[in-house]
């Protein structure tokens, strides 16, 4: 074998590293930016996003309706959903991965009986409509710290916590789960309850799965390294530490007294179903439903068996010694 044909064959394994190096690091990169800010989230004109409240304030489809209004709340603009009659409690709406409060305001007539309030995580919808500087997301960091002054804002207005129920579905998942375990470990009692879907088990996990994708492609191999490395970027350019967003790690060795409902899909390729159920573990009262679907598809595959185990469990989570449902005295 001549000379020339010897190097090359040396060099192709060299050029191969060469080539799996530059792919790890694009990939990396591309899903680093993903995380800290989703391509695929562009807000609502507000006139859309007005029309929508106008629609959920008279009250359709056996929902009663109710009434808006703002606050600020420590940078916040905090919108507040009041039934027209006393309501038990109040439903905080946390949204999902690439969404905002626009997008999940259609939750509330999950409620019927209960007040809501929702909110943008760190105001990135206004940011984005300025077109000014826009606050990164931190898969759960600072957006569970905007959960708990919230909260801790409802509390100050007349509303205890014990009449308060976080719902979450994705990224809201994780974000409720990590702001309960802060609000607990203040030791003034637990939540009304908490709903929560599909939470990613932490940045780098989710960043992980990103790659991998629908099904396992050719690369599926190199998932782990490229999510770490993702992860990691996103963490430096976002401002927060990985393993601050990790479910496990910040729920490990408590017991949650606040009530529990979990939708677990069982086919999820983004949460990773045996965390669910792990998480669910750290409560010390809860039910976990089991859906054979994939992300975000419980309530498609249920049906109205969604809404009425919601409704169940935040009719038990409201009832009063006695049996009959509990009233606050005063509309918050």
């Amino acid at each position: 074998m001549r000379r020339g044909a010897w190097f090359a064959l040396g060099l192709a394994p060299v050029l191969t590293l060469v080539t799996l190096g530059g792919f790890v690091g694009w990939k990396a990169r591309s899903v680093a930016r993903e995380l800290i800010d989703p391509p695929f989230y562009r807000p609502q004109p507000l006139g859309r996003v007005e029309a929508t409240y106008r629609e959920l304030a008279e009250g359709r489809d056996g929902d009663p309706g109710g009434a808006w209004s703002t606050e600020e709340v420590g940078g916040l603009q905090l919108w507040r959903f009041t039934r027209r009659r006393t309501s038990p409690g109040v439903v905080l709406l946390l949204h999902g991965f690439g969404d905002d409060r626009w997008g999940t305001s259609p939750a509330l007539k999950w409620f019927p009986d209960l007040d809501a309030a929702i909110f943008t995580y760190r105001r990135r919808d206004d940011a984005l409509r300025r077109g000014g500087p826009v606050p990164a997301v931190t898969f759960g960091v600072e957006e569970s710290r905007d959960v708990v002054r919230v909260v801790h804002r409802l509390e100050a207005e007349g509303t205890p916590r014990r009449r308060i129920v976080l719902l979450g579905r994705s990224l809201g998942a994780s974000v409720g789960l990590l702001a309960l375990a802060d609000l607990e470990g203040e030791g003034k009692g637990p939540l009304a309850g908490i709903i929560w879907e599909g939470a990613p088990a932490s940045s780098r996990s989710f960043a992980e799965r990103l790659v991998r994708g629908p099904k396992d492609r050719w690369w599926h191999l190199l998932a782990p390294p490229i999510g770490a490395l993702a992860a990691s970027l996103a963490g430096r350019m976002g401002g927060y530490a990985p393993e601050d967003t990790d479910l496990l790690r910040r729920l490990g060795g408590l017991r949650l007294a606040t009530p529990s409902l979990c939708f677990l899909a069982t086919q999820d390729r983004l949460a990773p179903p045996e965390v669910q159920r792990a998480v669910e573990a750290r409560f010390r009262s809860g039910r976990m439903i089991e859906v054979a679907t994939w992300h975000l598809h419980c309530a498609d595959v249920l049906g109205p068996g969604y809404t009425g185990a919601i409704r169940a469990a935040v009719d038990d989570w409201f009832q009063a010694p006695g049996g009959r449902p509990e009233r606050a005295q005063t509309a918050p």
